[in-house]
């Protein structure tokens, strides 16, 4: 069974996308050797992007589930498209510049299994400065 859908939308930002989705699988790979083979799926949805980043998906991350659409529909509309195909227990909305560390997905899902009574949750990036202080 799959545990976690991630959902990533994708316009005009393929050096971004890329990053992300080299993170991503390596996080997918930590996620694997803990909840089973295909526990976790990626879905890539493009709004039509004109930057070759739907090439680069398909050369680069063969394993994604990617959704090209014709016209830039927006990005709920775009995230609705892969959740209603999705087959996660949960489902992660994750934007393209985002850098994965290896076990955030293991992290979520822990978080979440052991609050049944949450729908949702959000994460916010905290940058620290060398000494461990904000710098936000």
């Amino acid at each position: 069974m799959t545990k976690l859908s991630v959902i990533i939308v994708n316009y005009n930002v393929k050096y971004f996308i890329e990053q992300c989705l080299y993170t991503v699988i390596e996080a997918k790979e930590q996620f694997e050797s803990r909840y089973g083979r295909n526990s976790l799926e990626v879905f890539v949805v493009d709004n039509n992007s004109y930057d070759q980043s739907c090439d680069l998906i398909r050369a680069r991350f063969p394993e994604i589930s990617l959704i090209e659409n014709k016209k830039n529909v927006g990005f709920s509309a775009a995230n609705n498209q892969a959740i209603k195909i999705s087959g996660g227990e949960y489902v992660l909305l994750l934007n393209p510049d985002t850098i994965v560390a290896g076990d955030t997905f293991i992290k979520i899902i822990d978080f979440m299994d052991s609050h049944p009574a949450f729908s949702n949750v959000s994460f916010l990036n905290n940058i620290n400065a060398p000494d461990n202080t904000s710098t936000s």
